[in-house]
């Protein structure tokens, strides 16, 4: 197991780690990791890593078996023994626009109420899978909406539920084709606002900024068909 050190604190550029394993592959898993892997829409984290006498360039972390999260080296060469003290340092500013990209996915969930087919987070854009039949007439308004919730600077947080009380909140769950993760008995949860005056609130793995106005300007790209009951809207970073 790899202790996910970027879910308490997405904000760790850099920690120290030991290397505990390494994959048939050719992957390093540590016993702690501020890199985030691959999952729900969002992809791993890319960096490097250091040790006394050598350093490694990580392409992109991946989960393994067991809890682990595996980082997978950008070019075939030696890695660092297991038992190694290594340090581990984040490419930011792509993890950074991943944070900023994924919050604002999650007001677009609540600019275009319906239920999400799919997504997938980038570092300049993102876009979500919507289940509805024709594009949003109010693209203006839309946008306008998210502006005004980024302009508001909101704050973000995360919290824990368990099994049970997702189960006894379903609106909370706004993906279709994807449910949360279960089997740990709690869920994690992002909230946009404060309890009294929430904006959002569903679950989510993924690492995000610590309010809104970090996010910056958002501009409404593309919205494709993909299918009888599904529009493909993207959402851009303007800054």
């Amino acid at each position: 197991m790899t202790s996910p050190l970027f879910r308490d604190d997405a904000y760790a550029r850099d920690a120290d780690g030991v290397v505990m394993a390494h994959t048939p592959e050719g992957g390093i898993v540590l016993d702690q990791t501020v890199f985030y892997p691959t999952g729900g829409g969002q992809p791993g984290d890319s960096g490097a890593l250091t040790w006394s006498g050598g350093a490694l360039g990580i392409a992109t972390a991946i989960k393994g078996d067991d809890d682990a999260i595996v980082l997978v080296p950008a070019e075939p060469r030696a890695l660092p023994p297991v038992g190694t003290n290594v340090t581990q340092s984040l490419d930011w500013d792509r993890r950074y626009a991943h944070m900023r990209v994924h919050t604002a996915l999650h007001l677009l969930s609540v600019a275009l109420p319906f239920g999400v087919t799919g997504g997938s987070v980038g570092a300049g854009r993102g876009r979500l899978d919507f289940d509805m039949a024709d594009a949003p007439e109010n693209r203006d308004e839309v946008e306008e909406m998210l502006n005004a919730h980024v302009s508001a600077d909101i704050p973000v947080s995360a919290e824990w539920i368990t099994d049970a009380e997702l189960d006894a909140n379903p609106g909370m769950v706004k993906t279709l084709s994807v449910q949360p993760p279960r089997g740990a008995g709690r869920i994690r949860l992002i909230r946009i606002g404060e309890a009294d005056t929430t904006v959002d609130l569903q679950p989510c793995g993924g690492t995000h900024v610590a309010r809104t106005g970090e996010i910056g300007s958002l501009r409404i790209g593309k919205i494709e068909k993909k299918g009888r009951m599904n529009r493909r809207v993207y959402l851009h970073l303007d800054r």
